[in-house]
């Protein structure tokens, strides 16, 4: 392990790529486990937290027997889990049944190694950043393994051999692909402020804003991208609840359509894996967001007035306290918002993110460019004539489809006043369709009230069937 050179304890500066790839092995297992160990602690007691919230909101206790308020209870579960029987349908693809949980889990535990905790520390007399590694394309490997994960979703469905896992797989896909479009818009502007793709240097880059002089006292203006890139904030804070599979976009779990969705048919372990996958993935996109939008492990204001706020192990504090908030929006979103229809969840995603992070990212590139070129009035008026024409654009769209929307509404109208009195309306089955469960479908003997209600014929008989 290298000793970095003027380094000392205190030492506040961020990190760079230039310090990463110099430590010893025994160090790189420290963080790993380091990391490992935090996710799983983290998911137990982050399921723990959402069980005592979502009690306190509906006016319940929650878990509160196995352990001291009930703190013992999630692991419980999980070595609950572990005994159960694993039951295995008939007809599945066993290959892709066992291997999908993994699938599902392991890119969430990999996405978490480029995610800065603080500044460089002392470790056994070793200087090191307080980050597994970084890449100069981090961002990307955390979209690339989310864009992964999605496949143990869908191959948890296909092979399951159920047709309500298949659909809650291919609700997964479609969700997963269109919210990380708008959620890798939401990135640029990012990447277009900061100069880079590297985590460390994301952070680096929301040190310090532009100093002005107020009263003779030296301030600086907000640093965070969260207020200087509001509208990506926005964006992101709507796309990581999608690409979670988080109430109110938990579509692939709809239970009142798909039973269970994509884990309809796991148990025991497997289906434990699938839980955690879900768990990590919230935890991991909570510190993406702290990361990309909240500074980071730098302590907020006042506390950043501090001199050593931002040096040492008290950026880990700061990390943990904005990662917990984001997870708690979890627990309040969960708790207050219904689940949307799929239509719904597709228009959100269609027909408003992605326009909006386009338009968006075309504003701060305009606006970049324009500060490059030292504020020149050509790229100003080209900049507001991007946003006119964009705007008109998705006016006339909303008005063409409420249009559209309303004729075809009309002509459905006439149509019906059209018909000769008696008619059967298209829209109407012309005879009562019964539920497909019924005995006589099944070619069970049925009479008395049953064949009635079904054919208005109370008499005895067998009814052929499938």
């Amino acid at each position: 392990m290298r000793i970095l050179a003027g380094s000392a304890p205190g030492n506040a500066n961020s990190p760079t790529l230039a310090d990463f790839g110099h430590d010893t092995w025994w160090i790189i297992i420290i963080k790993v486990l380091i990391v490992f160990v935090f996710l799983m602690v983290t998911v137990l007691m982050t399921i723990w937290a959402e069980r005592r919230v979502l009690g306190r909101m509906q006016q319940r206790s929650g878990p509160n027997r196995a352990g001291k308020y009930g703190l013992l209870q999630t692991l419980m579960d999980g070595i609950k889990l572990g005994l159960m029987e694993n039951i295995v349908p008939r007809g599945v693809d066993k290959l892709l049944f066992y291997i999908a949980p993994a699938i599902s889990v392991i890119p969430a535990f990999i996405a978490f190694s480029v995610i800065p905790w603080g500044p460089e520390v002392s470790i056994g007399g070793h200087w090191t950043p307080l980050q597994l590694t970084d890449l100069p394309v981090a961002v990307l490997l955390i979209i690339a393994m989310s864009s992964l994960a999605v496949y143990g979703i869908v191959f948890s469905g296909w092979s399951a051999n159920s047709p309500y896992s298949l659909l809650g797989g291919l609700r997964s896909s479609a969700q997963v692909i269109s919210y990380e479009i708008a959620m890798s818009l939401a990135f640029v502007p990012v990447f277009l402020y900061a100069g880079s793709l590297s985590t460390s240097n994301i952070v680096a880059a929301q040190a310090n804003g532009s100093s002005f002089h107020l009263f003779g006292a030296i301030l600086h203006a907000p640093s965070w991208f969260c207020i200087l890139l509001l509208p990506s904030f926005l964006i992101y804070l709507i796309t990581m609840v999608g690409e979670t599979n988080r109430v109110p976009f938990d579509l692939p779990e709809g239970e009142g359509e798909i039973v269970g969705g994509y884990h309809t048919e796991y148990s025991s372990l497997n289906f434990a894996m699938l839980q955690l996958a879900e768990y990590v993935a919230v935890v991991t996109v909570s510190a993406l967001a702290t990361t990309l939008f909240l500074g980071g492990w730098r302590a907020p204001w006042p506390i950043s007035v501090w001199s050593g706020a931002n040096s040492g192990w008290y950026p880990l504090i700061w990390f943990l306290a904005k990662v917990l908030i984001f997870i708690f929006v979890f627990f309040w979103l969960r708790a207050s918002l219904p689940r949307l229809r799929y239509d719904q969840l597709m228009k959100l995603g269609w027909k408003v993110l992605i326009p909006t992070a386009l338009a968006w990212t075309l504003i701060v590139a305009t606006a970049r460019v324009w500060r490059r070129q030292g504020g020149s009035t050509p790229i100003y008026v080209i900049g507001a004539a991007i946003v006119v024409v964009l705007g008109l654009i998705l006016m006339f769209w909303e008005t063409a489809g409420q249009q559209a929307e309303r004729r075809a509404a009309e002509a459905e109208e006439e149509a019906e006043l059209a018909q000769p009195e008696g008619a059967v309306s298209p829209r109407t089955p012309a005879f009562p369709t019964p539920p497909m469960d019924l005995p006589h479908y099944h070619g069970i003997a049925t009479s008395g009230p049953v064949l009635a209600a079904v054919t208005g014929d109370d008499s005895t008989k067998e009814v052929p069937g499938a």
